[in-house]
């Protein structure tokens, strides 16, 4: 990979993972209820999920399943159930502070993993990644060994500041009113995402 196709990568991928979406919303909601440390379990979720569909992408399995319509339309209603249920619960249990101790880093970390695995972006990103970027007259491992630390690098920055940036709202003197609100328009961004997914255009075979 040239340095020119590199840093265009590199602009790809940083507007991929900081464009808000499940993972952002996720990470925000445990820093707030957690704290920065306690929550970065979540963002290891999101890192294993990035190299698994790395792994994938490169072997085509993930542009075997958007082939697929069946497969694809399985794993979309299964992903917007588990969000939607994830806003659902987190809706109604938006007033009630988090207590201290409850969501180990086990507990934590699976269900950032499971959202960024449905995450509607997800496959779309990552097929645009290889599509684009990946030669084919090239070594895959050659490029791989680019393209993997570049993506994972900055994926833990991003989910590291939108962690952070939780932490930082849940320790701001901003008043219970305003704390349950802002989880409950949390609730509703997964919510909403789970709708969006349930309903977005199940791929055909060309």
């Amino acid at each position: 990979m040239t340095y020119q196709a590199w840093t265009v990568f590199g602009l790809f991928w940083l507007v991929f993972v900081t464009t808000p979406g499940p993972n952002a919303v996720n990470c925000i909601t445990n820093g707030m209820a957690l704290g920065f440390w306690r929550a970065l379990p979540g963002v290891a979720g999101i890192l294993t999920q990035a190299c698994l569909f790395l792994t994938l992408s490169a072997l085509g399995v993930t542009a075997l399943l958007t082939a697929s319509p069946i497969a694809f339309t399985v794993a979309k209603l299964v992903g917007a159930a588990f969000l939607i249920w994830t806003g659902i619960r987190g809706w109604l249990r938006a007033a009630t502070p988090p207590k201290q101790g409850t969501g180990g880093p086990g507990s934590i970390y699976g269900r950032a993993f499971l959202i960024a695995t449905i995450n509607p972006k997800s496959v779309a990103g990552y097929l645009a990644a290889f599509t684009q970027f990946v030669q084919p007259d090239v070594p895959i491992m050659a490029q791989m060994s680019v393209i993997v630390p570049t993506a994972l690098t900055l994926t833990a920055a991003s989910y590291c500041t939108y962690t952070a940036l939780g932490a930082g709202l849940g320790r701001a003197a901003l008043g219970a009113v305003f704390n349950v609100w802002f989880r409950r328009l949390l609730a509703l961004c997964f919510i909403l995402y789970g709708l969006l997914l349930g309903f977005a255009h199940t791929p055909t075979r060309v």
